[in-house]
């Protein structure tokens, strides 16, 4: 399985920031889409991810304020990148090495989307969950000894 089948059933709406914009901004419309993550672009190129994790962390340092702290700032600025053709065995490797939840998917310098350990758990399942049910109809339609005797 690789991540196109993940962005396919998943769609494709995306929800970026830029670099320069509060944090308060981002941290409403994250609320306000009950999303995870926003992707930063800067002049149409991936400069970062802000995630519920970054948002924390400036919380912290702000003694429990956003204050007047920019993305720029508080953003992950090196995150992980795969591509639509990547596997979903190596996203899964990827993303339990760096602790990543949020994964943007790229063509070159274009972002295609963004994929979620959920998104990746759920595609997991799914495909588990089918190849359990095709595995149990071939069992129960398994010829039985008479059928074979009469072979």
């Amino acid at each position: 399985m690789k991540v196109s089948d993940i962005l396919r059933v998943k769609g494709n709406t995306l929800y970026t920031i830029t670099p320069d914009d509060p944090v308060a901004d981002a941290v409403a419309v994250m609320a306000d889409k009950d999303i995870g993550s926003l992707v930063v672009m800067e002049h149409g190129d991936l400069v970062g991810m802000l995630t519920f994790r970054e948002i924390i962390l400036t919380l912290q340092a702000n003694g429990g304020a956003v204050g007047s702290t920019t993305v720029r700032k508080a953003m992950d600025d090196a995150p992980l990148t795969c591509t639509a053709e990547t596997e979903l065995d190596e996203v899964r490797r990827m993303m339990l090495d760096r602790h990543a939840r949020y994964m943007p998917v790229m063509d070159k310098r274009m972002l295609m989307g963004v994929i979620s350990f959920y998104d990746v758990a759920k595609a997991v399942v799914d495909s588990q969950n089918f190849e359990n049910k095709m595995l149990k109809a071939y069992i129960r339609d398994w010829p039985g000894e008479d059928e074979e005797a009469t072979r």
